[in-house]
């Protein structure tokens, strides 16, 4: 499955309550995770062309405990629009491969668009960790591990 390029998710499904079942399957995934950022649908076994993004990627303040959690982000049919020419290396992991960790050289900014869970066009500017999280995900999406494109990989326990 992680292999396989996502379908892209008919937009008559937006809403469903099979697409809602497999959100929540997301959720429920990603949840637990405490160093999880992102999901994508092929991470839960459905070959659909989403992700999610944790809600504690979008906290202004990682210290104002008082500050209110943001909801985890869906993303539906996304897809890369622009891309910086600088690109930079960050380290990096997944979900699908535990313990594994190298360096991946991605794009310092990106523009993702994408529907949302109410099938509205969403049109996110993305640099630092969310967009590290956008090319990783799209990746997922197209069949693509990180240790694909990884150098220095390592195994951390």
């Amino acid at each position: 499955m992680l292999r396989v390029v996502a379908k892209p998710v008919p937009k008559k499904n937006i809403g469903s309550p099979a697409l809602s079942k497999i959100i929540k399957k997301m959720h429920a995934a990603l949840a637990p995770e405490k160093y999880g950022v992102a999901i994508a649908a092929p991470q839960v076994g459905e070959s659909l062309r989403m992700f999610m993004v944790a809600g504690r990627v979008f906290k202004e303040n990682e210290k104002d405990e008082a500050e209110p959690m943001p909801a985890n982000r869906v993303y539906i049919n996304p897809e890369i629009t622009r891309a910086s020419r600088i690109k930079r290396d960050e380290q990096e992991g997944c979900l699908s491969v535990r313990n594994m960790y190298g360096t991946v050289e991605r794009h310092q900014k990106v523009t993702l668009k994408a529907l949302n869970e109410k099938g509205q066009v969403v049109v996110e500017n993305a640099s630092g960790l969310l967009c590290h999280i956008f090319q990783h995900e799209v990746d997922h999406l197209n069949g693509i591990l990180f240790v694909d494109k990884a150098k220095n990989l390592h195994e951390s326990k």
